[in-house]
This record gives C-alpha cells, structure tokens and sequence, in this order.
C-alpha cells in the first residue's frame, strides 16, 4: 500500500530536496502552500500533489491531516520579530501536533535547528527549542532533526557570499569566527526519509552536520574561490556588527542579515556529540568542498534537476 506524508514546508530550499528524494522512495506527497506558484519546482514530480492551503489556520491542518500516515515539518523563518518566531515556531507545531492526534496521524518528523536552545542568545534558537518542547511533550511519534547551516545549489547562503564577492573589493563580516557545521541539502533530505523508514527513530533527536568544522570567515572565503573570486574578509566585532544587520533591515524586502542573525553567531553551530548524527542513519555525509565547486561556477546554481523542471518533464 502507498504511503502518504504530508510535507509543510515543501516548495522551500529544503523542501524541493525532501519532496524529490520522498516521491523515490515510493512516497505519496501532499504539499500546502499559500501560492501555488511557489510550488513550481515539485509540481511535475510524480505521485505529488500541490494544495492550496494556509497551514498556521488550524481549520485548514484539521482538514489536510486526514488520510495521511506521517507528516514532515519544515516551515521556519530567519528573520522577524518575537511574535512571527513565535507564530512559526511554536505555535504552529502546537496546532499541527492537535490536528495530528486528532486525525490519527500520530508519525512526525520535525526539522529544528542545531542551535536550538532555550537560553539561546537570538530569538531564533530560543524559539526552536520551544516549538521542540511544544512537540516533544504532545504524545506524538516524533524525531527531531537538527541541521547546522545548510548548503546547495539553490542555497542563500553560499551563494550569496559568492554573488557578493564579485561586486565588493572587501568582506566586512559580523561572527566571522564563529564555527559551522555545514550539512548538504541532500544529505537532509536523505536524513528525512530515513527516520521515516527507521522506526527506531522515533523518541530521538538527531544532529544533521557535515564533516567539516569551518568558521563563518572560512566559508565566504571557500564561497569565493569556488564562486568569481575571493576577497579579505574584515571581521567586525559583535557591536559593530549588529549596527551593520540593523542597516540592512532597512533595505524593502527580507534583509541578508538581521540583528537576530548576529546574536546566533554569539554561539558556534556544531554537533555536541551527545546526540545521534547522520551516520546513525546510514548516511555518509558530504563535504563543502566536495559539493559547492559544482554550483558556485560562472553558470550559476543550478541542480541536477533544473533540466527537467524548466521543461515540465518527470525525470523520475
């Protein structure tokens, strides 16, 4: 019998990953989305059907959930103020986690953030870890994973430090020796659907981070070389650095950095340890350097899909 998951968050950066490694695993994917436009990346995808739909209305989950065996939630912002982290965050786990039990739809995997922490310096963290207590507690299925900074070819992060790089002759960088754990969009997705086929995952938080330890300062550089050029990178110390991020706030539309980002940047964002990581699911994680080379050339970032979406074909 097929299996149904409903996918939140499915026409993000990550979300296109997960739906495409999700419908090759033999999976039934539903995906909400406000816009049906924004689903134009997985909308050809076999087996995969686009709703429209706003999932923070907790009629609209009360009337998605049914029918479904699992659900995958990746709905989250980077930047706002206390009451839309709260809003994304938590509150909505809170109502997904009602529908869920009351649907029967009891399997969850939720995606947090590997700086999760309740006294976490940025409103970011601190409401990750709450929309985890919020879940943890609700008597579901779940497992959480917590991802370091994700890259790939469709990433805002690389890409943007590259894209940078051609147009200024220096980097003034706020957290510029905070350290990373990149982890490769796929190997996330990968992680997804693992925990959904591994029963054993259930009750347990599991650390999505790459092989390698590099600072903030480091990447922009890797993003560099691999990119049009590398520039020196001037690190700003954490004052002047939030003073930069307020900056940009004023900028229309959403800013490449907010004061909320640099207050994350207080702490670094690697596995502890303590917890279960990627190869407790099989998965041998890729490396910055082996993967970014390929999409931060002069083509630009582009998948190994891109083909087949901009042609409305169904590669799989």
């Amino acid at each position: 019998m097929t299996r149904r998951v409903l996918v939140l968050g499915g026409t993000g950066f990550v979300g296109r990953s997960v739906c495409e490694q999700l419908v090759r695993a033999g999976w039934r994917v539903t995906v909400p989305t406000r816009r049906v436009a924004n689903a134009r990346a997985v909308q050809h995808l076999p087996g995969l059907d686009v709703l429209p739909a706003n999932v923070h209305d907790a009629a609209v989950l009360a009337r998605l959930l049914p029918g479904h065996d699992a659900v995958v939630n990746m709905v989250a912002i980077l930047h706002g103020n206390e009451a839309a982290f709260e809003r994304v965050h938590v509150a909505l786990p809170r109502q997904l986690a009602l529908a869920g039990l009351a649907a029967g739809v009891r399997r969850l995997v939720h995606i947090s953030a590997l700086g999760a922490d309740a006294r976490g310096p940025s409103m970011y963290q601190r409401s990750k870890a709450a929309g985890e207590r919020v879940l943890q507690g609700a008597g579901l299925d779940l497992t959480v994973l917590r991802p370091s900074v994700i890259f790939g070819a469709q990433d805002r992060f690389l890409n943007l430090f590259a894209r940078l790089q051609s147009v200024f002759p220096l980097m003034p960088l706020a957290g510029a020796h905070t350290r990373f754990q990149p982890v490769w969009v796929e190997d996330v997705a990968r992680a997804v659907v693992a925990c959904l086929q591994q029963p054993h995952t259930v009750g347990q938080t599991i650390e999505c981070a790459g092989p390698d330890v590099l600072t903030l300062a480091e990447l922009v550089r890797l993003a560099g070389r691999f990119g049009s050029r590398e520039r020196a990178v001037l690190p700003l110390p954490l004052a002047l650095g939030r003073l930069q991020a307020a900056l940009m706030e004023l900028a229309p539309g959403e800013p490449m950095m907010s004061r909320d980002n640099v207050d994350s940047m207080r702490v670094d964002n690697v596995a502890s340890g303590a917890l279960p990581g990627l190869a407790s699911l099989g998965i041998q994680a890729a490396s910055v350097q082996a993967v970014a080379p390929a999409y931060l050339g002069t083509r630009g970032p582009r998948s190994a899909l891109d083909a087949h979406r901009a042609h409305g074909q169904r590669p799989l």
